[in-house]
């Protein structure tokens, strides 16, 4: 895909997420917003992967969103990659539906293959599915996602621990380093200090992309992650977006991270976004 078919991608993406948990008056549209041009590109350009979704992804690279409140963003990546029917995102947190307000498996849906949401878990799963390939000559890479304040619980910082000491080199963690989370700045929540400085000392080889809204740039450093890859240490990508973005109203602000737009704010977010590939 070029980028211009990527950035149109991501508009779609947009109004996906907005018609999702307008419909529902539920959902985490503002974290989904941030990290819309990073699933778009991880989906599009980056990950190796095949066409038909199995479990055991094999020979292929895979991903786990560990903070799986946005997961608006990814059902619509999912189904506009062809995971499933896209006309399925109308049934956002139905009763019975398999797009659940957090991600889940017993409904088999395909391209999840965890059940995240609650917090903190998800690097450790990571490193397990990356140890996994390793062990049965897979040299294919796993991705994931985690959310800043996400960092904020211990049991990651173990996981990342281990993984360095384990030397799991076919991992690439990326952080959505917002700076908002439920209850407003994680400065204010828990400062978390140097993001960066943490996992070097962890001994991490850390990849930092500025513009975490700017697909260009996040090709470049995700390639620049893939390239890191390998070398006896697990990568870090530190991807500086905002939260919100896309929608001018939502953006810069921990006010959307779990808030729907009602019908007028509906109107002018969509208006900011124009229908590029077709709604469902």
């Amino acid at each position: 895909m070029s980028n211009i078919e990527l950035n149109a991608l991501v508009t779609q993406t947009r109004r996906d997420i907005l018609r999702m948990v307008h419909k529902v008056n539920s959902g985490h549209p503002g974290g989904s917003l941030g990290c819309t041009e990073f699933l778009v590109a991880l989906y599009s350009k980056i990950m190796n992967r095949k066409a038909e979704f199995d479990m055991h992804g094999f020979d292929e690279d895979i991903f786990f969103l560990s903070n799986g409140h946005i997961s608006p963003v990814i059902y619509s990546v999912l189904a506009r990659s062809g995971y499933f029917p896209v006309e399925e995102l109308n049934t956002f947190r139905l009763l019975d539906s398999r797009l659940q307000g957090h991600p889940t498996t017993h409904e088999g849906l395909p391209g999840i293959r965890i059940a995240s949401g609650s917090l903190g878990q998800g690097m450790s799963v990571a490193i397990g599915a990356a140890q996994s390939k390793k062990l049965n000559g897979d040299q294919s890479i796993v991705y994931s996602l985690h959310g800043d304040g996400e960092l904020q619980e211990g049991q990651n910082w173990e996981a990342i621990l281990y993984a360095a000491a384990k030397k799991v080199d076919n991992l690439i963690a990326t952080i959505d380093l917002n700076g908002k989370q439920i209850d407003g700045s994680t400065d204010d929540v828990l400062y978390m200090g140097d993001m960066k400085a943490k996992f070097e000392a962890f001994d991490w080889t850390v990849i930092e992309i500025d513009s975490g809204n700017e697909i260009d740039a996040i090709l470049k450093g995700m390639n620049d992650a893939k390239k890191a890859s390998g070398k006896g240490k697990p990568v870090c990508v530190i991807l500086k977006t905002i939260m919100g973005h896309g929608v001018d109203f939502m953006m810069h602000t921990h006010a959307w991270h779990g808030k729907a737009p009602n019908d007028e704010q509906l109107v002018l977010a969509l208006n900011q976004n124009p229908e590029t590939l077709g709604d469902y």
